[in-house]
């Protein structure tokens, strides 16, 4: 039995009405401002965790051992050098 042009009508009035219900539901998830939140809430969570806390402080304590390790060989070094070109040591 073929539809009235009425029955169809409403038929596209209501697919374009949920289309643009669901284009606004799509145009909030994709916000870049709300996507940056998330992001940035997600990232907090993250290294507020203490796991991730202990690394990065086995981390930095790495780091500063190893530059504080490289400017006392470099004043080694240079105090070798002071004697070698005072005569005070020969090689």
């Amino acid at each position: 039995m073929p539809r009235d042009t009425e029955s169809i009508e409403r038929d596209i009035e209501r697919a374009r009405e949920q289309l643009a219900a669901t284009l606004d539901q799509l145009g909030q998830r994709a916000d870049p401002a709300k996507l940056a939140e998330s992001a940035k809430a997600s990232v907090v969570a993250t290294v507020t965790r203490p796991p991730v806390i202990a690394a990065a402080a086995g981390v930095g304590a790495l780091v500063a051992l190893v530059v504080l390790s490289r400017f006392a060989r470099a004043r080694r070094e240079k105090k070798v050098l002071k004697a070698l070109a005072a005569g005070k040591i020969t090689i």
